[in-house]
């Protein structure tokens, strides 16, 4: 019974850390970074014949050259509400349409903002770190109340702390990885 509980607890704890992570790069999917992504589009939600549906749902988007971004929607006839809901969604990129296709062309940022979207990633990365300590506190407190409950000796509860630690080492490093991957690809002109 005891080694099922603490493999648990272990699976459900990297879970919970595999979640924060994904939840930042999902995240950072959506940070403008001077090359076309068509990740920035999945906030986008059009008014289609009254039910609301994601612009990825109803179209093709694809990447032209690096910087510009194609939207060719299935159904012609509401290529004007694609082009309202990208403007509502406020992605900073304005829509260019030839009645046809909608096309995003990305902007090479400027250095001030580059700074500025450098300090979003950095902050959500810490978001990020702060996710996995929290899993790692619950983490802790579990295993007290395992503890008790099953007379787990000393050595097992300081074994697994230390499991615990490196479980979180592991995970701050990726998220700090992803950080620097994403300042590097914020900063490259």
């Amino acid at each position: 019974m005891t080694t099922e509980s603490i493999e648990e607890l272990f699976l459900n704890g990297e879970e919970k850390m595999e979640k924060a992570l994904n939840q930042l790069k999902r995240e950072f999917g959506s940070i403008r970074s001077g090359r076309a992504n068509p990740m920035i589009l999945d906030k986008v939600v059009v008014d289609y014949y009254g039910a609301p549906t994601p612009l990825r749902q109803m179209s093709q988007v694809t990447v032209q050259d690096g910087t510009t971004l194609v939207i060719s929607p299935y159904d012609k006839s509401i290529i004007k509400e694609i082009e309202k809901a990208i403007i509502k969604a406020e992605i900073g990129i304005a829509p260019n349409s030839d009645g046809i296709v909608l096309r995003l062309a990305f902007p090479p940022l400027t250095e001030e903002r580059r700074k500025e979207i450098t300090k979003d990633v950095r902050k959500l990365g810490e978001d990020a770190k702060v996710a996995v300590r929290n899993v790692r506190r619950d983490m802790a407190d579990e295993l007290k109340k395992l503890e008790k409950s099953e007379n787990l000796p000393e050595d097992v509860v300081k074994d697994n702390q230390d499991e615990i630690q490196k479980l979180t080492d592991k995970y701050t490093g990726i998220v700090d990885s992803t950080v620097s991957e994403k300042e590097k690809e914020v900063l490259t002109v």
